[in-house]
C-alpha cells in the first residue's frame, strides 16, 4: 500500500517478537524492516531474485540506526513504513516509521544505508539507474545527490 511517498505494510507482534514481559524484543524491529524493506522492492517491481540477477547487484547493509520511543506488545497490528530518505552515488538510505495500527504516535523509527555492490566482487558500483527509476515514487524529494 502507498500513500504520500511511502511504502507500508501490517504487521502483527508474535509470540516470538516478546520477551518475558509481552513487550517487543528490540532485535524483533530488524525483522519488521526487513519486511517493510522486501515488500517495498517487489510492489516497484524489483523482488530481490528479479533485482540480484537483473541488475547484477547485491545491496548489503552497511548502516542502521533505530530510536525506540514507546513498546509494541503482544498482538499489537504494527503499521511499518519505509521510504528512501536519500540516494548517494553508491548507496542508499531508507527510512522507517513504526506504528500501531490507527495511531499516529511513534513506536520506532529508523534507517538503513545499503551500498550497491558487485555480486561476484563485492566491490562498491554506482546505484543502477533502474533501481532509482523503480523508487521514484517512493524517494523524498530532493533526496538524490547527483
Amino acid at each position: 500500500m502507498a500513500g504520500s511517498g511511502t511504502f507500508t505494510i501490517e504487521e502483527r507482534v508474535r509470540w516470538g517478537d516478546v520477551d518475558a514481559a509481552s513487550i517487543i524484543f528490540y532485535g524483533a524491529y530488524i525483522r519488521f524492516f526487513e519486511f517493510a524493506e522486501t515488500e517495498l522492492f517487489r510492489a516497484v517491481g524489483l523482488p530481490y531474485s528479479v533485482m540480484f540477477d537483473e541488475l547484477d547487484i547485491w545491496l548489503p547493509r552497511v548502516h542502521l540506526e533505530c530510536d525506540f520511543r514507546r513498546a509494541a506488545q503482544l498482538d499489537d497490528l504494527l503499521e511499518v513504513s519505509v521510504s528512501v530518505g536519500k540516494f548517494g552515488n553508491k548507496s542508499m538510505r531508507l527510512n522507517f516509521e513504526v506504528r500501531r495500527k490507527g495511531e499516529e504516535s511513534l513506536i520506532a523509527d529508523a534507517h538503513f544505508v545499503l551500498a550497491a555492490v558487485r555480486r561476484d566482487t563485492f566491490e562498491t558500483v554506482t546505484i543502477p539507474k533502474e533501481l532509482r527509476l523503480r523508487l521514484a515514487p517512493y524517494t523524498r524529494p530532493g533526496s538524490i545527490e547527483s
